[in-house]
């Protein structure tokens, strides 16, 4: 009865691996198929799109108007628009992002680097829909107040919220990359007496790049 029991005990196990096993690869395979679902449909509407608009057109025009009586659909105002964002979205997140890493990696009390960074990875949690909100309803307006005659629509609210979204990845990636120095290189630097700035500064940060 008990050699009985455990064979019994045993194929329950067995099924059970397998019920795990199904799962994960079904977790996978709709990973796969999602993304190939994607694509296909890009690829259909894609089709269907440049039926009606040449390519060349498409490449080459410099007017993006879709909605209008006579619609235009020339990418190049996009691509620029883009470029011009990223432009602007570095030059806010760069600055900031080395400036917050290079604290938290070397000034930062320990106890104040566990509770500032996973604070400022919460902002990667955010919604792009509200960091939309708060580029039109927010700095805007501000900036419309500094700049007179600033459109509602501009580079510039978009680069700068843009900037501020991708901080934290700024900010996690350099940090870690500057905690990633080896500890003898910091010694050996304030072993010939630089100060705590210039090592973080002169040493750790190009080597951390």
């Amino acid at each position: 009865m008990a050699s009985k029991l455990t064979a019994a005990q045993r194929q329950r196990q067995r099924w059970q691996e397998r019920l795990v096993i199904g799962a994960l690869f079904a977790a996978a395979a709709s990973s796969v198929l999602i993304t190939l679902g994607i694509v296909g449909t890009l690829l259909y509407e894609s089709a269907v799109f440049f039926r009606t608009v040449p390519l060349w057109s498409f490449l080459t025009d410099t007017v993006w108007t879709p909605l209008f009586d006579n619609p235009r659909y020339g990418v190049l105002p996009l691509l620029m628009g883009t470029l011009v964002s990223t432009v602007v979205a570095l030059l806010v997140a760069a600055p900031l992002g080395l400036i917050a890493a290079i604290y938290l990696s070397e000034f930062a009390p320990h106890r104040l680097r566990e509770i500032v960074k996973p604070a400022l990875e919460l902002l990667s949690g955010v919604p792009t829909i509200v960091y939309g909100f708060f580029a039109l309803l927010f700095v805007t307006p501000l900036l419309q107040k500094i700049i007179p005659g600033l459109p509602g629509f501009n580079i510039l609210s978009a680069g700068i919220v843009i900037g501020i979204m991708i901080l934290p990845i700024v900010v996690s990636l350099s940090e870690d990359a500057m905690r990633a120095v080896p500890q003898a290189l910091r010694d050996g630097s304030l072993a010939i007496g630089a100060t705590k700035y210039e090592t973080a500064v002169k040493v750790v940060l190009p080597a951390a790049f």
